[in-house]
């Protein structure tokens, strides 16, 4: 099993934190995970992504290159990173911001952001709904790893608010399953 995921959207957006965390519940699972990570001279607003290599197996090229899942949370991110897209891939996108065309394979457009802030408040916590939203669909990794290694992660006085981003991101995924994609 090697499975290629991309992250991609803004700096700001927490996509290098969601990186880590994916890869540390990844680990927390057994599984051998490169985690690499890419933004523009900006800390805030400019192009930002998480690449993060899944294996069974010894990882030896340490570069996605035929993405399995791309999540994006920008249009210029869903644009610039669609060519990486196995044809049979996941793209999942933040349906509040962006149009993405057709592709080869399945699109799921949730609005992440809406979501976060209509239950949050605030748009923080909108990586961590569409990276549980991510596991949930994929099956890539256990929801118990994936909130223990958020719990490592986040500061304390945000755990609570991220494992209610967990519970929605998961209820969005069952959702979407549910109503037969």
């Amino acid at each position: 099993m090697k499975k290629e995921i991309r992250l991609s959207g803004s700096g700001g957006q927490g996509l290098v934190l969601a990186g880590i965390i994916l890869s540390e519940a990844e680990i927390l699972d057994g599984k051998k995970v490169l985690q690499s990570q890419s933004y523009g001279p900006e800390s805030r607003g400019g192009s930002s992504r998480s690449d993060v290599i899944i294996s069974d197996d010894t990882i030896f090229y340490p570069r996605a290159v035929d993405l399995d899942v791309l999540l994006s949370l920008t249009q210029e991110a869903a644009d610039k990173f669609i060519g990486d897209l196995k044809t049979n891939g996941y793209l999942i996108f933040d349906s509040s911001v962006i149009k993405v065309n057709p592709i080869d394979g399945e699109a799921i457009g949730i609005p992440f952001s809406e979501y976060a802030i209509e239950k949050f408040k605030t748009a923080i916590v909108t990586n961590i709904i569409s990276l549980a939203f991510l596991c949930r669909i994929t099956e890539i990794v256990t929801l118990n790893s994936l909130k223990k290694a958020i719990k490592e992660r986040v500061k304390e006085r945000y755990v609570e608010m991220n494992m209610k981003a967990v519970k929605l991101g998961v209820q969005l995924a069952e959702d979407y399953l549910k109503d037969g994609k």
